[in-house]
């Protein structure tokens, strides 16, 4: 069983140690990563969701996932992206935060982004959540994100909205 600690809208945690499940059935406020790869060009790399995945078929951020109770953000970070994409000792830089609180596949996430940018030129390893991967330049994810905008789940959207605005 996955454990959290649920925190507050500043991300201060009021309560530790609640099980992911039970955080999502009442959707309390939990940490999440989120991490963007970007290579030396610029590029953004996106991974294509599985079936089973929320956001399935859609491009995402190529990192996300729980913070665990009594874990770091940057220890879940570095975790979370060798368990999704292969790669460890990389460079990372934080973002900012942002909640964002949906209800999907019968749940109900109220995450507290965690969001990073990742500087990474080489090949990734997708574990079983996706099932590619896909590198845009800025000027390919601004015609995509105007012309397609459901090519991109909606965490990525907000993202970008929020962090990414250039790409608007």
């Amino acid at each position: 069983m996955e454990l959290v600690d649920i925190v507050d809208k500043s991300g201060h945690i009021i309560r530790k140690m609640v099980s992911k499940q039970l955080a999502h059935e009442k959707g309390y406020l939990h940490k999440t990563v989120i991490a963007e790869i970007i290579d030396k060009d610029g590029n953004m790399t996106l991974v294509k969701q599985a079936d089973h995945k929320q956001d399935a078929g859609q491009y995402v951020s190529p990192v996300g996932g729980h913070v665990r109770s009594s874990e770091t953000d940057e220890e879940a970070l570095k975790r979370e992206a060798m368990e999704e994409i292969g790669i460890g000792n990389f460079d990372f830089k934080y973002i900012g935060s942002l909640i964002f609180n949906r209800e999907v596949l019968g749940r109900k996430e109220n995450h507290y982004f965690q969001i990073y940018e990742i500087r990474w030129n080489r090949k990734l390893v997708l574990n079983h959540e996706s099932i590619e991967y896909r590198k845009f330049s800025q000027q390919e994810l601004q015609r995509e994100l105007k012309q397609n905008p459901h090519l991109f789940g909606e965490a990525f959207n907000v993202l970008v909205k929020t962090y990414y605005t250039k790409l608007l």
